[in-house]
């Protein structure tokens, strides 16, 4: 008895903490890989992309120029009837920008493409945390379903064992209906079970619009990307994105504190004399009062809240990292304990009662105790796997574990 219950919970348990299994459900990673091709904020990062190098596009157009035309006394008394003195002139002028804004803009244009392309990078990694989140959940959902199984098989041994003596007026009868009641609590138990699974199944399938009946998820948890050490590349290239981004702007801001030229040129018609001259001319503004330096100290002060804020989420996500760490391990180590030591002696005490049971050495309320160490030492340990569900998730989000331009360049 005591290696058929041991034995039933550790297939359930360990399924969870790292047993393999012969079958071939969809894997983390498969999951992960749906849920993310399926994603509408992928579509819409691509969007923002494909803006942010239409505008990286437009900002190496020059700026258009200017053709226009002006006549002078073309109608007036006397001499100056109608178009009798006209004079007619065509210009033709162009704007020419100084002090590298066209370059300057380009390369705002570039850092804009790499900020959108890094954010998209890291959004890949929420969604992947939120999958692995719901799919750890339906791993413990299934070993919760084989727990809530056993348990009722335990139950109803019980009751067969207490309708023996209380047929053959070993016990009182109370201790009929007290069984009874236990079988149906853990009847309960299961149904409940089966329903969280299910929903479990559907909140994961949910992720890329599948079935939750045909989710099988793996019967181990991969504890891959545990011996990471390190922040995702994702973020650092998100914060560096954005460092580059506000240094950018500053270098626009400067640019515009030169002064462009305007050039033009064009042919005057001399209605007097029929004659045609040429005309040029030079618009040069004089630049006292607006040199652009209150936009100029604005993007500086921009850029070193960037830069500022960009070191501090870094400290932070550091320090969360190491909390989240300590408390994983803490809760893994006490889910392993429970399994490997805690219950296989509470398996142990209710044999060992039962057996003084059956002798009439124990009562029905001992047994009871024994039963409820064992659902206690279950509980315990679903308790220590939710947390490690709540915890590994945000740690691999944090270490980037399921980012794919990371793990191509690795291995380039």
């Amino acid at each position: 008895m005591y290696m058929s219950l041991r034995a039933a919970f550790l297939a359930g348990a360990f399924a969870v903490v790292g047993t393999a299994c012969l079958a071939e459900p969809i894997s983390l990673d498969q999951a992960v890989d749906k849920a993310i091709e399926a994603a509408p904020i992928l579509k819409a990062n691509e969007a923002a992309i494909a803006a942010a190098e239409a505008g990286k596009r437009q900002a190496d157009v020059r700026p258009n120029p200017v053709v226009s035309a002006e006549t002078e006394n073309f109608i007036g008394t006397g001499p100056v009837d109608i178009f009798r003195q006209a004079e007619v002139t065509f210009t033709y002028s162009q704007q020419i920008e100084r002090g590298g804004k066209r370059a300057a803009r380009i390369g705002l244009g570039e850092s804009e493409v790499e900020l959108a392309k890094a954010r998209a990078r890291a959004a890949r990694l929420d969604i992947a945390a939120n999958v692995q989140r719901a799919y750890i959940d339906a791993q413990i959902a299934a070993t919760v379903v084989r727990i809530a199984s056993e348990r009722l098989g335990i139950e109803r041994e019980l009751q067969r064992e207490a309708l023996r003596r209380v047929r053959g007026y070993k016990d009182p009868l109370f201790v009929e209906t007290r069984s009874a009641a236990r079988v149906a609590e853990a009847e309960l138990g299961l149904r409940e079970a089966e329903f969280r699974l299910r929903n479990a199944q559907n909140a994961l399938a949910a992720y890329w619009g599948g079935e939750g009946q045909t989710v099988e998820v793996a019967p181990d948890l991969n504890q891959q990307g545990l011996a990471t050490t390190g922040l995702a590349d994702a973020d650092t290239a998100v914060a560096e994105a954005a460092i580059d981004r506000s240094r950018s702007a500053v270098v626009v801001e400067q640019t515009r504190a030169t002064q462009d030229y305007t050039i033009t040129g064009g042919l005057r018609y001399l209605r007097d004399t029929d004659d045609v001259a040429a005309v040029a001319g030079i618009s040069i503004p004089i630049g006292r009062f607006d040199k652009n330096q209150g936009n100029i100290e604005r993007a500086q002060a921009e850029r070193r809240q960037t830069e500022f804020l960009a070191e501090a989420d870094r400290l932070a996500r550091l320090r969360r990292l190491a909390s989240l760490r300590a408390d994983s391990d803490a809760a893994l180590t006490r889910a392993n304990g429970i399994i490997t030591d805690v219950y296989p002696k509470t398996v142990r005490t209710l044999e060992q009662v039962r057996e003084g049971y059956n002798r009439g050495g124990f009562r029905f309320s001992d047994i009871e105790d024994a039963s409820n160490a064992i659902i206690a030492a279950q509980e315990s340990w679903l308790d220590a796997m939710n947390r490690y569900r709540d915890l590994q998730p945000e740690i691999d989000r944090l270490t980037g574990r399921f980012d794919v331009a990371a793990a191509e360049e690795s291995t380039q």
